[in-house]
């Protein structure tokens, strides 16, 4: 019989309400460490080294001549993955490139800021992305739907996924198919931190990127973190976690049906159903073991460890104002909304890199096919983050345009800040000496 933790937010102390807030990647000191001698030996061995810990730590039979996914393992993908499955990661993939390119910024825009001066932005794609797709407790075609998408809207030229291998040394099929699909042909078979570092460094199969965006254990998240000064690790993404919100006009069966979703990603997950209604607290209660028993042995383990542990459960509030407290000094990473009138809430939440509103629209739905991305800032970081979006894949670049009617308003402007901050140099650029230079070039 598992124990689901509970809590009565309000008898909490300070403490104990700031406890349940940390999630399973807060203290990841001790993955730092470990992670250094794996990226030591990428960045000096390359594919030597990544090979080794695919077998080692993936168990994995890889080896340096199979790293790269050849277009013989893609069209094997196609035939292995069932039509209905096919046809899923098609819909979802539309919906998704739907939904990214309204979000595509325009390539340039200029507004005229004073006659005759204009400034602007200008919007290009980075170079290179590497996309990560995690393995280790699941396979994840939607992943690959969500990173790769977004990033062939924006035009990225170079792009590959890092994903570990299986066993046999294959790549997850519906994976690949996901990947031909949304448009990338470069899959890598490398995880862990040692996909981190190989993309990072480059080795002599895998060639270096920019910027690597998608989820990970603590392993990829401590490696993210180490070579933060070498590689654009994007947003920080991390083990799943979900909050459910719930108020008195559902039942609490639904909230826990919903509390399940995130929870069984594995035992690192956060899961925590958060309402003002005792009634609700108890219907979920009671509802759990029926949940569990539909489901697998596996994933029964995964949220039965989330939901008994100090990372999730169902924290039952005074008043919905408290319950609105929590939600958002908690920031999670998804945020059900669970009422027949989630409108009325939606207002008083701030805090969540993504919301998702009434009773028909669980985060499955969110995860696989409504098209914003599921690829999300973990650890309160939606404080300061947004979604993974097509404006990660693209760099802003600042215009500015100042003709010579408008030219000598800012040149004096500029001449005088230019003196009190005491740059000699950029005053005289807007004096008479600049003065001279374009009287010879009109003459």
């Amino acid at each position: 019989m598992v124990e689901v933790s509970f809590h009565d937010y309000s008898k909490l102390s300070a403490n104990e309400k700031t406890q349940l807030l940390r999630r399973s990647e807060t203290d990841i000191s001790s993955f730092i460490e470990k992670v250094q001698p794996i990226l030591e030996a990428v960045r000096t061995e390359g594919d030597r080294a990544v090979a080794r810990f695919g077998r080692e730590l993936d168990k994995a039979d890889v080896s340096e001549a199979t790293i790269k996914v050849t277009e013989a393992e893609f069209d094997a993908a196609f035939k292995g993955v069932a039509e209905d499955v096919i046809e899923a990661i098609k819909f979802g993939i539309e919906n998704i490139r739907h939904f990214h390119e309204e979000q595509k910024p325009e390539a340039m825009w200029l507004k005229e800021i004073r006659p005759g001066a204009f400034a602007g932005d200008r919007f290009t794609p980075i170079q290179s992305v590497a996309l990560y797709v995690p393995r280790g407790k699941g396979s994840f075609p939607s992943v690959t739907m969500m990173t790769s998408v977004p990033a062939t809207v924006a035009g990225v030229p170079n792009l590959a996924i890092v994903t570990p291998p299986a066993p046999d040394g294959s790549v997850d099929a519906a994976t690949l198919v996901a990947a031909r699909l949304a448009g990338v042909n470069t899959v890598y078979k490398v995880g862990g931190a040692q996909a981190v570092a190989a993309v990072a460094y480059g080795t002599e199969t895998i060639k270096p990127a920019l910027k690597i965006v998608g989820p990970g254990s603590p392993w990829v998240v401590a490696a993210k973190r180490s070579l933060a000064g070498v590689i654009d690790t994007g947003l920080p993404a991390g083990p799943s976690e979900a909050m459910i919100f719930a108020d008195d006009t559902v039942h609490g069966g639904l909230a826990a049906l919903d509390l399940l979703i995130e929870a069984e990603h594995g035992p690192d997950s956060s899961a925590y159903l958060v309402t003002h209604s005792r009634r609700v607290a108890e219907e979920a209660l009671a509802a759990l073991p029926e949940h569990w028993a539909r489901m697998t042995e596996q994933r029964v383990q995964f949220s039965s460890t989330v939901l008994s542990g100090k990372c999730g459960g169902i924290v039952l509030t005074s008043s919905v104002e408290e319950s609105y407290d929590f939600v958002n000094a908690y920031a999670p990473e998804h945020l059900e909304i669970l009422s027949q009138d989630p409108f009325a809430h939606l207002s008083h939440i701030t805090e969540a890199a993504e919301v998702l509103l009434g009773p028909y629209t669980p985060v499955s739905i969110a995860n696989f096919c409504l098209g914003p991305n599921a690829v999300l800032p973990t650890s309160r970081w939606a404080r300061t983050y947004g979604p993974l979006s097509v404006t990660d894949f693209v760099k802003r670049s600042s215009i500015g345009y100042v003709t010579a009617p408008a030219y000598p308003e800012f040149a004096k402007r500029a001449h005088k800040l230019a003196e009190y901050e005491g740059f000699s140099s950029h005053a005289h650029a807007v004096s008479s000496v600049r003065d001279a230079y374009l009287n010879k070039a009109k003459g």
